[in-house]
């Protein structure tokens, strides 16, 4: 069973940072995308950033460019996004989801995902001024 478990949300100040984690469990092929994506009240789902899991290749979207950081440590399965320089605009629910047969990082970063997409429960994450 593909488990993905959030955590590091939490209420921080603007200009603040926190590190979101996201621990991966049960994925059926050693290659997939794995992204942070991230949802305020009344909004779309947002893409922020994705990471392959066979090269460490990364994506970012142009909104988080420069802010936001992700990575990954494969001996803990677990991928993080280091957000920096938070604003209040940046308070939403962030998510992590991972596709074992995505086609391309970008494309998966852009919102096409297989079948086998998982999605985790989200943090949640509020910016105050």
């Amino acid at each position: 069973e593909v488990q993905l478990v959030e955590s590091g949300g939490g209420l921080v100040q603007a200009g603040g940072s926190l590190r979101l984690s996201c621990e991966v469990s049960g994925i059926p092929t050693e290659d997939y995308a794995i992204g942070w994506f991230r949802q305020a009240p009344g909004k779309e789902r947002e893409a922020l950033s994705c990471i392959s899991s066979s090269d460490g290749s990364t994506y970012y979207t142009d909104s988080v460019k420069g802010r936001f950081t992700i990575s990954s440590d494969p001996a803990k399965d677990t991928v993080y996004l280091q957000v920096d320089s938070l604003k209040p605009e940046d308070t939403a629910e962030y998510y992590c989801a991972a596709d074992p047969y995505y086609a391309t990082l970008s494309s998966f970063c852009g919102g096409t995902y297989t079948s086998g997409v998982h999605w985790g429960q989200g943090t949640q994450v509020t910016v105050s001024s």
